[in-house]
């Protein structure tokens, strides 16, 4: 019998191939908090939210996980979300690395680590293959995003 938290993240993850953010939502604790490498720090309501706008705005999208392992306290997966990027109608190819902490049955941390120079040079083209890995460009996405997800949240 699997562990009941490698469970709950295969649910996650086979809700994302769905693209059924309420039931990702499920997976969370209230007090979640999500981070990566452009949404930095995302805590409760905010975490899911992104996950119903990525959903939603979803083009062209298929994701695929593996390596799901975990234990009473932690856990990771390894996923690659494929999709064209809405802005630029460019395709991404995107490997991750999954971190969680969990609580009551609950992920309580979730950390998602990629290449954002990698997703750069890939979203936005000759752009993000010349100035992708600078630091003001790499805000400047961080912002965009953030911008996007108060925009979604406030029609919600």
């Amino acid at each position: 019998m699997r562990h009941p938290n490698v469970e709950l993240i295969s649910r996650f993850y086979r809700a994302f191939q769905q693209l059924d953010a309420e039931t990702m939502a499920t997976c969370y604790a209230e007090d979640v908090r999500f981070g990566d490498p452009v949404f930095e720090d995302l805590r409760g309501a905010a975490a899911a939210d992104m996950w119903r706008m990525l959903t939603a705005r979803a083009q062209d999208f298929s994701l695929t996980f593996d390596r799901v392992q975990a234990d009473d306290r932690q856990g990771s997966a390894r996923w690659v979300a494929r999709y064209r990027f809405g802005q630029t109608g460019r395709r991404v190819v995107n490997p991750i690395e999954a971190h969680f902490l969990f609580r009551d049955g609950k992920i309580i941390e979730h950390h998602d680590s990629f290449d954002l120079w990698r997703w750069s040079r890939q979203a936005l083209g000759l752009k993000g293959w010349v100035l992708g890995w600078a630091p003001p460009v790499q805000q400047a996405i961080r912002r965009q995003a953030l911008k996007g997800l108060a925009q979604f949240r406030a029609t919600r």
